[in-house]
């Protein structure tokens, strides 16, 4: 079964929508110059309505060692998401769970990649994009290596129109999603959220018969 994160929620209805579509995690972007930053209080009050078995993560880009810690503070049980810059020692300094964003493009060498950052529990596959962050743009699924060891989140421009034929192509471990189930910039939408969810099992079925 394909494994759903839904980015970047900043509002208790999109949470309650995420968690009653069957999403498996819920992310938290704690970057400031982000449109859909949330502080670590904010966070912590978004994720205490997740059940059990539904894991929070938080999105860093180049944070500092006190960054990391408010996050960790205001979420305890949060899996990392490092989204910029971060060497392997970078990542591994908090010793805590954590995935390894990856900008696919020509000439990436993803089983390096994924070879430097074998700590992490799973590279996110995105396309690049100016500065940091998602861009909301799918990226060309055919420069993905069959040979990469590491568990694979696809992300990058999916939505429920694109989402089944990025799980057949790539056949990932998880897929990811901000923009995709958004109204506007930031601001997601409860359907769209149920829309993309469908979608995902629609695709495992498919894959499974």
């Amino acid at each position: 079964m394909t494994r759903i994160k839904i980015c970047g929620l900043t509002q208790e209805a999109h949470v309650e929508a995420a968690v009653e579509a069957g999403a498996d995690a819920i992310g938290f972007v704690f970057y400031a110059r982000s449109p859909r930053a949330v502080t670590p209080q904010r966070a912590r009050a978004l994720a205490r309505l997740l059940p059990p078995f539904v894991t929070p993560v938080g999105l860093f880009v180049n944070a500092t060692d006190a960054e990391l810690q408010a996050g960790l503070a205001a979420l305890p049980n949060m899996l990392l998401q490092f989204h910029g810059d971060e060497t392997p020692a970078d990542c591994d300094r908090v010793r805590r769970p954590y995935l390894r964003a990856a900008a696919v493009a020509p000439g990436v060498d993803l089983v390096d990649f994924g070879s430097r950052f074998s700590s992490a529990q799973a590279i996110l596959l995105d396309a690049p994009v100016e500065g940091y962050g998602g861009g909301g743009k799918v990226f060309d699924w055919s420069l993905i290596p069959p040979s990469v060891r590491s568990h694979l989140v696809l992300s990058g421009g999916l939505n429920a129109a694109n989402v089944g034929d990025g799980i057949a192509q790539v056949r990932p471990w998880a897929v990811d999603v901000s923009s995709g189930v958004e109204v506007s910039k930031g601001i997601k939408s409860a359907d769209l959220i149920h829309e993309f969810c469908r979608a995902v099992r629609r695709a495992d079925a498919a894959l499974s018969q």
